[in-house]
C-alpha cells in the first residue's frame, strides 16, 4: 500500500509541471499572436 501511495505521489508531481509547460506554451502563443497584430496595425498606419 506504501509503494501504490509513493507512486501515485511520484506521478502527481511530475504531471504537475508537465501541465504548467503547455499553460505557459498557450500563452507565449497568445502573445506572440497580440504583438503580430500590433505590428501589422502600425505598419497600415504608415
Amino acid at each position: 500500500m506504501k509503494k501504490l501511495a509513493a507512486l501515485v505521489a511520484i506521478a502527481f508531481t511530475l504531471s504537475v509541471p508537465l501541465a504548467g509547460c503547455n499553460t505557459w506554451r498557450g500563452a507565449g502563443q497568445d502573445v506572440q499572436k497580440a504583438g503580430e497584430k500590433m505590428e501589422d496595425s502600425g505598419k497600415k498606419k504608415q
